[in-house]
């Protein structure tokens, strides 16, 4: 069944405020066509959520783009957001979402806010969200974004590779940055039964993970398919 993903605010004309000048943005049937098309790519690319399809398809991408890159921003690539990061191609975020197997009121801790686009996705499925990013320019859009297109989360700024204990156990946690190896401080941070999803490797090339919290003591780890993310950056990471 599919989840009642929708916008908080109409799209149409939406006035939203970047490092405190106004800029409109419009979402068009043009702009809803590509996503239809995007979630169609999606499809045959093996991603089969129809909640996490239903979430891709609603969220305007281009939102969260320079204006150099508009006009690709439902083609499945990542971009740069500046600060030597990007916002993941669509594949990666469907990818990620889906192996994170969202459930409506999971409480789920997401390591490197970005540009925000994920956790709007999150937020679309029902999730409560807590977000971490260390780069203060992107915590500061990140914010802004999120509060204009009508979306609770709390953005936090700060070192993601320690988690976020104040609000521990997470029904999920998401790494959207490569990791050198799994921090066992985002265990130590999962309740039993919750599920990491995190891309390790080396700053190249990643494998994505999926870790599931059994007992106080025990994970059960699934090795998934091969990523490239930019590096997750902090005391436990690079």
């Amino acid at each position: 069944m599919i989840s009642g993903c929708f916008l908080k605010k109409p799209l149409f004309g939406l006035i939203i405020y970047r490092m405190g000048m106004a800029e409109k943005l419009t979402d068009t049937y043009k702009h809803k066509g590509l996503r239809k098309n995007l979630v169609a790519l999606l499809k045959e690319k093996g991603i089969s959520d129809e909640n996490v399809l239903h979430a891709i398809g609603t969220i305007p991408r281009h939102y969260f783009l320079d204006d150099i890159f508009l006009e690709f921003a439902y083609s499945d690539k990542a971009f740069r957001i500046g600060a030597g990061q990007t916002i993941s191609q669509p594949y990666t975020v469907a990818y990620q979402t889906e192996v994170l197997n969202v459930k409506k009121g999971d409480l789920i801790l997401e390591i490197g806010t970005g540009s925000g686009y994920q956790t709007s996705i999150l937020a679309c499925l029902g999730a409560k969200i807590i977000s971490i990013e260390r780069i203060g320019s992107l915590h500061e859009k990140a914010k802004i974004m999120l509060k204009d297109l009508g979306y609770k989360a709390q953005l936090i700024l700060g070192d993601g590779s320690k988690g976020y204990a104040a609000k521990q156990p997470y029904d999920k946690i998401i790494v959207t940055a490569g990791a050198p190896s799994i921090p066992d401080v985002l265990l130590k941070q999962l309740k039993i039964g919750g599920i990491m999803v995190i891309p390790v490797g080396d700053e190249k090339q990643q494998t994505m993970i999926s870790i599931m919290r059994t007992s106080e003591s025990a994970f059960e780890k699934i090795v998934l398919d091969e990523f490239k993310f930019v590096p997750l950056l902090g005391d436990n990471a690079w």
